[in-house]
């Protein structure tokens, strides 16, 4: 088992060290990407212009559909799935086969959230690797006035700028997020990075319980409107009005101004693929922060 998650997280930091090698080639204009950094004239994108360009689900479906499954658990024979359920734990604990029970859970009504719930109280939830192991670039160009900024607004808050970088979601396209953590890491910020889909109360409990001085956000699912809604609305009942949030993925304007309504510091899209532009933004509302205090 070990050398499965050796293996596991090898070809995760070989793939990150790679697209990071591919990032600095598009920035530095030794790779050419057309539409990126070369030939940038174009017609508006109809992923990102134009109501309805981004797919959400109408929230009354939504709701009809959380309506269904309370009633399906209401009229269900609740003694049966407590019993199922309670023999998919013993057995999950004991080391047995788990199939017969989870077909018995199933014959139940056991839902599988339920399922998974109690196995994951056994087993605990697989945290697959970030990739963000490695050194620190030195070949990026304009890296070094980065730096710095970041030591210089570190000294006036008398510890080293924080980012907490997070993937709220079922979203898997973490490429976004880890080249983000990676240059604020190369910059020297310290970089709070747990992985791919996280609740927004994870996010938030993280924000907390590492005092990070700026939060960014990473959705490529369509759904950053009330991901970011819901993390916004934690933060401030945790106290953390004053802690910047910034968003990354896939945003059509309209939404963007939303998040902004929302109280999100800055928006980026595919079109800002300058990392270095982004973390001087990033340690200039940090730098914000030290003045005001």
């Amino acid at each position: 088992m070990g050398g499965a998650v050796a293996a596991i997280d090898y070809m995760k930091h070989a793939l990150v060290e790679s697209n990071t090698e591919r990032v600095r080639r598009i920035e530095s204009g030794e790779q050419i990407v057309v539409g990126v950094n070369r030939w940038t004239e174009t017609e508006a994108s109809p992923l990102s212009t134009g109501e309805g360009s981004i797919v959400s689900v109408d929230p009354a479906i939504e709701q009809e559909q959380v309506g269904r499954l309370a009633a399906w658990r209401a009229e269900r024979n609740a003694k049966a799935v407590k019993k199922a359920l309670v023999q998919l734990e013993r057995a999950a604990r004991e080391g047995g086969n788990v199939m017969e029970p989870s077909i018995a859970c199933a014959k139940a009504g056991v839902t599988t959230g339920e399922w998974g719930t109690t196995l994951r109280s056994v087993f605990g939830e697989y945290r697959a690797p970030t990739g963000m192991s490695g050194g620190v670039a030195a070949s990026v160009v304009g890296l070094d006035d980065v730096r710095g900024e970041v030591e210089r607004v570190s000294a006036r808050l008398g510890r080293r700028i924080k980012l907490l970088v997070g993937k709220p979601g079922l979203d898997g396209h973490s490429n976004g997020a880890e080249q983000i953590a990676v240059r604020a890491r190369d910059c020297g910020m310290e970089v709070v990075y747990e992985g791919i889909r996280l609740t927004p109360a994870q996010i938030v409990r993280a924000a907390v319980e590492e005092s990070v001085h700026v939060v960014g956000l990473s959705i490529l699912s369509g759904s950053h409107v009330p991901l970011v809604a819901e993390v916004m609305s934690r933060m401030r009942k945790e106290g953390l009005d004053d802690v910047p949030v910034v968003v990354g993925g896939i945003i059509p304007p309209e939404d963007a101004a939303t998040l902004e309504r929302l109280g999100v510091a800055a928006v980026y899209t595919p079109k800002n693929f300058q990392l270095n532009a982004i973390m001087r933004e990033i340690v200039g509302l940090v730098a914000g922060l030290a003045e005001a205090a």
